[in-house]
């Protein structure tokens, strides 16, 4: 078999294909969640606590004012940038508990499908001739 096809073997198989668009649409959904925490939900958080951006939250570690934008405190050296991580942790729960209620929502799904639907009521079971009956009872009563 040559390499071209044992390529193709493998980027055709279910699971590739799968994984394949499983990261697209998570790249896609990751950049929508980003854009939730950046443009709607920080901006918030900076009201209630200030009126400051988190972004900019910073701690200068080569003597820069504090009065710099976060861009401008990097370009003159290091900083301690714990604003940026504190929008990049949340961004991380908030898309961490949404695929949390998606695996929760399918698990839910799934049980579902297997589970009997109330209104299916087992068979009865089914009624033992009169025959084996007298003969359980005849070898009981030679068991005695």
């Amino acid at each position: 078999m040559s390499m071209m096809q044992e390529f193709r073997a493998f980027a055709l198989k279910g699971n590739v294909v799968d994984l394949a668009v499983g990261v697209i649409i998570g790249g896609a959904f990751g950049k929508i969640v980003e854009s939730l925490v950046q443009d709607i939900i920080m901006p918030v958080a900076g009201k209630i606590f200030g009126g400051l951006d988190f972004a900019n939250y910073y701690w200068p570690l080569n003597g820069q004012s504090g009065n710099l934008t976060l861009v401008e405190a990097k370009k003159a050296g290091a900083v301690f940038a714990y604003g940026n991580f504190l929008t990049i942790l949340i961004n991380f729960l908030i898309l961490a508990f949404i695929i949390f209620q998606m695996v929760r929502a399918i698990n839910k799904a799934r049980n579902l499908a297997v589970q009997p639907k109330a209104d299916d009521t087992p068979a009865p079971l089914p009624v033992t001739p009169e025959d084996v009956l007298l003969l359980r009872e005849i070898r009981d009563a030679l068991r005695k």
